[in-house]
């Protein structure tokens, strides 16, 4: 009998031990996976959560994003910054909290947008009135492609790097 249990309960581990795999597989490949950028910049806790897209053969910057529209800065729900003190943005303030990000991509220069509604899904309710802070920010191209859209917070800000095209803004 308690030899019985004993198989029992070890049929029961490995099959919960696959299931986990599977999951995490699944996550994995989605085509946008969830993503986060965390950091510290002068005592401020900063955290960026985001969909993450591949570019897969697509040309990202002008044709899939369009130029002068509002985009998500991601896929799927909005992206969200979110800072645990008053922080200042291209030389703005921006008070603690968390905001949706969204950026109105430029091929020159681009405006980063933070706006008091965190919770949305993508930009299709976005509302400009709900924006807390707007900043212009030039368009930068590297050489290095990046397959996915990619948040870093580095040490005097945080950029954005997907394809070809980077934007960095400055945080103090």
């Amino acid at each position: 009998m308690k030899a019985s249990m004993i198989s029992k309960l070890s049929i029961f581990t490995i099959l919960s031990f696959l299931l986990c795999i599977s999951l995490y597989a699944q996550e994995a490949q989605k085509p946008s996976p969830a993503a986060s950028a965390k950091g510290e910049i002068n005592g401020a806790d900063i955290t960026i959560n985001y969909h993450s897209p591949g570019v897969k053969g697509r040309v990202i910057w002008g044709d899939l994003v369009p130029f002068g529209k509002v985009w998500r800065a991601g896929a799927n729900d909005a992206t969200t910054f979110e800072t645990s003190k008053d922080i200042k943005v291209e030389g703005k303030t921006l008070p603690a909290g968390k905001y949706s990000f969204f950026i109105i991509p430029g091929e020159e220069e681009s405006v980063f947008i933070f706006n008091s509604v965190a919770k949305q899904w993508g930009a299709y309710d976005y509302d400009a009135s709900k924006d807390v802070l707007r900043v212009n920010i030039p368009s930068e191209q590297t050489s290095t492609m990046e397959e996915r859209l990619v948040y870093e917070v580095v040490d005097d800000g945080f950029e954005v790097r997907w394809e070809y095209g980077k934007g960095k803004v400055n945080i103090q």
